[in-house]
């Protein structure tokens, strides 16, 4: 199933990311040989995505941004969705979503610049600010004003994160399990993302991971998942560990902001996650699926994209 392969896709290993760095201050292959095999699996992922209408490398100075145009069928004056995705896991991880948020409005997905993909970054990201100033280059470069930005795990940081920053683009901020915005990475998730972060350790220490965040759900072996054990192991990310979004920060976001949390994820702490966006968004709403873990946006397409829609037409 690829919701359920999906999951995979989804996993954001935020802390044991780092633990292996190498002297080039940008992500990069380690060899030309797992660039080829993950660009292999890459296109064959893609083929469970429709066509893109329109296909842009846009230029930054961090690098090359990859971004995918898709006309959508939805009403002519909601603006354009932005789609953000996870740790690992470029624009295919969006395959079951797709369909239904088409149904929305036209989408433009990104494949995040210092993950693997087909941004290529040519310069360090050091902060919190650069990685919010190349995506906010890359949505000045798009003829759109405005959009309406959703970011799925790190993805929902990375929104955050240029709302913070560069808010005057986005129209609403949409938001699924996001990590390091409302709470930290507990403990236990930190330390069983270790082993599945180096590269030499078998493939079956990630899979253990990606099924543990993905709520005990089998790995199967289907391009999207193959494409992300390619990157996960061969792939070196070269960015900042992200910043714990302040409550302050939180508290002064101005655009609507819709939060959508899964009650069994272990990405967050989903108590304090909950409180703390109840409390400090001044523009908010907050769900949660009680009973979806950390791969919600591919377990539950249609529940998404449904109050994405509400929630963009709300007045």
């Amino acid at each position: 199933m690829l919701a359920i392969t999906a999951a995979v896709v989804v996993v954001t290993v935020l802390t044991a990311a780092f633990a292996l760095r190498t002297p080039s201050p940008v992500g990069h292959w380690n060899s030309a040989q797992a660039q080829q095999e993950f660009l292999r699996d890459y296109k064959a992922a893609m083929e469970d995505m429709p066509e893109p209408d329109r296909t842009l490398d846009v230029r930054t100075r961090f690098g090359f941004v990859r971004v995918y145009k898709f006309e959508g069928t939805g009403r002519d004056d909601v603006d354009p969705l932005v789609l953000l995705p996870g740790r690992s896991s470029p624009t295919p991880v969006w395959a079951d979503n797709m369909p239904s948020l088409l149904k929305v409005a036209d989408v433009y997905a990104v494949d995040l610049l210092g993950e693997p993909g087909m941004s290529v970054q040519e310069a360090p990201i050091a902060t919190d600010a650069d990685n919010a100033a190349w995506l906010d280059r890359t949505l000045a470069a798009l003829p759109e004003e405005k959009f309406n930005v959703l970011g799925l795990s790190i993805g929902g940081w990375t929104a955050t994160n240029l709302a913070v920053h560069h808010p005057e683009r986005i129209n609403a901020l949409m938001l699924i399990d996001p990590v390091y915005t409302f709470s930290g990475m507990p403990a236990e998730t930190a330390v069983r993302a270790i082993p599945a972060s180096v590269p030499w350790l078998p493939k079956s220490w990630r899979d253990s991971f990606n099924s543990y965040t993905a709520g005990g759900a089998p790995v199967e072996d289907v391009p999207l998942a193959r494409m992300t054990e390619t990157a996960m192991s061969t792939y070196a990310i070269k960015l900042p560990q992200p910043t714990l979004i302040s409550e302050d920060d939180l508290a002064g976001l101005k655009m609507p902001v819709l939060a959508i949390l899964a009650g069994d994820s272990v990405m967050h702490d989903i108590d304090a996650s909950r409180q703390v966006a109840e409390r400090r968004l001044r523009n908010g709403t907050v769900v949660v699926h009680e009973d979806a873990s950390h791969a919600v946006g591919s377990e539950q397409p249609e529940d998404i994209a449904r109050q994405v829609r509400e929630f963009l037409a709300a007045p």
